[in-house]
């Protein structure tokens, strides 16, 4: 075994690994976003279903036949013609589920538990196995500083594994000697794409740390939102939350590296605000864009955060 393949071993907390991320099947069972709230819940947006192409779609205006039922009433046409019309429904039970996977430079980073990089996989595969259980189709962007791979979503087991094969490509593709990232507005460039596929009545996780998300990433997050359900993950180091107050630390932007004391005072202070104030803004700037928020630190596991998130966003006990 050669010193760079030991250096990336999938332990789970600098890399992840395929067998890992399909493991967690498992774990999935009994996750779901939908919500259990009436119509007014978080996930339900300005449409009628909880989620949108998950709920229910107008299929016909008959007449009232015994047994209908009376809450499908439609009180227009009934006074209009002077005998009961109902509305019937049916039920949408498959729907397109697309995972943006942001493994990007910036995602290489973790001072407690894993990396962010790990994170976002974890997260994508727990949230591709809740859709594939759902019954959904599901695919995904998954996409570097340069790279992007785009899985088309079909509901199989085998396109779940070809999606967190292309995560785990692009997280063992990240390592130190990388430049941080050179495009500032890779983000919105990945949106863009999604923009361009993904059409309509799809649901949309965004699973990254936001980084280089601006005013035009906030237009495009609305767009998407539309005609979409789309929900951010956001995911955090907690050293944006507190810092250390001791100890040297290194910091890089791009090939130019340099080593802080953190426990002096012209150093602790402005780089603990500069991260703390800019994972509040970029937290702020998604809840400007009205598409809900998880947040999910890298210094707890990925799993019961999540629970805790869903519970959170839906109002219902998991």
């Amino acid at each position: 075994m050669t010193a760079e393949t030991d250096l990336r071993s999938p332990d789970g907390f600098v890399y992840a690994s395929l067998p890992q991320l399909m493991a967690l099947e498992h774990h999935s069972r009994g996750l779901s976003f939908l919500s259990r709230q009436p119509l007014s819940s978080i996930l339900s947006g300005a449409h009628a279903s909880r989620l949108r192409g998950r709920g229910l779609s107008f299929d016909e205006l008959r007449n009232y036949t015994p047994g209908d039922d009376l809450r499908h009433l439609d009180a227009r046409a009934t006074l209009r013609y002077g005998k009961p019309f109902v509305r019937t429904f049916t039920e949408e039970r498959d729907r397109p589920t697309l995972l943006l996977v942001d493994q990007r430079m910036n995602m290489y980073f973790g001072s407690r538990h894993c990396f962010k990089s790990v994170a976002a996989a974890q997260l994508a595969s727990l949230c591709a196995w809740m859709a594939f259980h759902a019954g959904d189709r599901v695919g995904g962007l998954v996409f570097g500083d340069e790279t992007l791979e785009h899985i088309r979503p079909q509901r199989s087991r085998a396109r779940i594994e070809a999606l967190c094969a292309a995560v785990i490509r692009a997280n063992h593709a990240l390592h130190a000697a990388l430049p941080e990232a050179g495009q500032p507005d890779r983000l919105d460039t990945v949106l863009r794409h999604c923009l361009a596929s993904a059409g309509h009545d799809h649901l949309i996780c965004i699973i990254s740390d936001f980084a280089g998300a601006g005013d035009q990433t906030l237009q495009l997050l609305r767009q998407l939102s539309a005609h979409n359900d789309v929900i951010a993950m956001q995911v955090y180091d907690p050293i944006a939350l507190q810092f250390p107050d001791k100890g040297r630390i290194t910091i890089t932007q791009g090939s130019v590296q340099r080593e802080l004391q953190v426990d002096k005072r012209q150093v602790h202070g402005p780089l603990g605000d500069f991260l703390s104030g800019r994972l509040r803004d970029v937290a702020e700037l998604l809840r400007r864009s009205r598409v809900p928020l998880m947040m999910f630190s890298t210094g707890e596991e990925v799993l019961g955060q999540l629970r805790l998130e869903l519970g959170r966003l839906t109002g219902s006990a998991r």
